[in-house]
């Protein structure tokens, strides 16, 4: 590697500033790619109880994304602690362990489910999915219910371990949300989740997705994330930023960095391109290289005193 991609969340620093995004790569990935190298794995988003998830069928693609309905399918945490997370920590990845429920009360209860568990480096908290029962917003929808999940994690997490809170890019206004969960005790907020969409089955006249509603992720959503990480950044450049969302490329990656983004993450690119950390990871290598080889130094540059203009405009 040619430059310093080093980078730090909170308190917890990556010796490379890709990650894989929540539930997109795991053991099965290891024929192909070497997760130690990843600058951090997060993992399917775990629960209380063991979950089967959404209605079949999931997943649809579409012209710049994949739209998809997988819900929360998992074992729930005990499930998760007795037999996931020790193949996970075997493949020497640094791990983030998403977590997800349905009351502020069980967000705690996870977090305390995991506390004393060896090989996690983080929590992130899944306030933000696009895909829940009818008629519920999500946490992230609301300032002050975000910051009530916070805490209540934050209160059952090891001090040592920072808590990312994973935003919607789907609200009006990301940075109070954003702001509340800083001062909640969020370490750093990851921006954003996939956003809310809808495909139709032209033949059946019917919802595509056995569950109706869909989150879209992929390149679709790159400058809806590039948004909200440039008017977070903005708002409080104090707060760290993951940033993903259409992240597929070093060009993509640089892009977050210099909106505001301490780091990236790489989520649907994945699913075609198993190797594709790697390619980001080297791509923007290359390309903070060409720029002074020091990517914390082109965090926010893009800003350049401008944000009153660039709001305005």
């Amino acid at each position: 590697m040619n430059s310093d991609l080093r980078a730090v969340i909170g308190a917890l620093p990556l010796d490379v500033a890709v990650v894989s995004a929540a539930g997109c790569a795991g053991p099965e990935l290891q024929p192909y790619t070497d997760l130690a190298g990843f600058g951090a794995l997060i993992t399917r988003s775990v629960t209380l109880e063991a979950h089967p998830g959404r209605p079949m069928p999931r997943l649809v693609e579409t012209p710049a994304g994949l739209l998809n309905a997988i819900g929360t399918p998992g074992p729930g945490v005990a499930g998760f602690v007795s037999d996931e997370l020790p193949r996970l920590v075997r493949t020497g990845a640094r791990i983030i362990v998403s977590i997800s429920a349905t009351t502020v009360a069980d967000f705690g209860r996870v977090a305390a489910a995991l506390r004393h568990c060896d090989g996690i480096s983080a929590l992130e908290i899944n306030i933000s999915s696009p895909v829940l029962e009818e008629g519920v917003l999500p946490f992230a929808a609301d300032a002050r219910g975000a910051a009530a999940v916070v805490h209540a994690v934050r209160r059952n997490t090891p001090a040592a371990w920072p808590v990312l809170a994973k935003l919607s890019g789907d609200v009006a206004d990301v940075p109070s949300v954003a702001i509340a969960c800083r001062d909640a005790g969020a370490a750093a907020v990851s921006l954003i989740n996939a956003v809310r969409g809808v495909a139709l089955d032209t033949d059946s006249g019917v919802s595509a997705l056995g569950s109706g509603l869909g989150g879209l992720s992929g390149p679709a959503i790159r400058p809806i994330a590039l948004k909200a990480v440039w008017d977070v950044h903005a708002r409080a450049p104090d707060l760290p930023i993951l940033a993903g969302g259409g992240v597929t490329d070093g060009g993509s990656a640089l892009s977050m960095v210099l909106a505001g983004a301490s780091a990236v993450s790489v989520g649907s690119g994945l699913l075609n391109d198993p190797r594709c950390v790697d390619r980001v990871t080297g791509e923007l290598d290359r390309l903070v290289g060409e720029r002074g080889g020091s990517l914390s130094a082109l965090i926010g540059a893009a800003h350049g005193g401008s944000e009153t203009e660039w709001e305005a405009g």
